[in-house]
């Protein structure tokens, strides 16, 4: 079993940063994926950026060049910083991780771009 613990999401305004974090326990040496996803209401959860442990990176078009997705081993946790936030980034961003065996989620963090 594998366990995520999201945090860092808030209120910002448009323009503004945020750093997510996700920290993950339990069977960890099995990940070979990590990712965020987000979800607007009434929407499906889709893939904001991902990161392998070979270091290899994806990001979804809306988010090149804004967002970067970084990982430290030593702290078991994948950071997501986000910069030049928009209002239609508001969502509620998810911590997945996989293994060969299963798919992992965490609680989610609420994200708000607003003035």
């Amino acid at each position: 079993q594998v366990q995520l613990v999201e945090s860092g999401g808030g209120l910002v305004q448009p323009g503004g940063s945020l750093r997510l974090s996700c920290v993950a326990s339990g069977s960890i040496s099995s990940i070979y994926y990590m990712g965020w996803y987000r979800q607007a209401p009434g929407k499906q959860r889709d893939l904001v950026a991902s990161i392998t442990s070979a270091g290899y990176t994806n990001y979804a078009d809306s988010v090149k060049g804004r967002f970067t997705i970084s990982r430290d081993n030593t702290k078991n946790t994948v950071y997501l910083q986000m910069n030049s936030l928009k209002p239609e980034d508001t969502a509620v961003y998810y911590c997945n991780a996989r293994n060969v065996l299963n798919r992992y989620w965490g609680q989610g963090t609420q994200v708000t771009v607003s003035s």
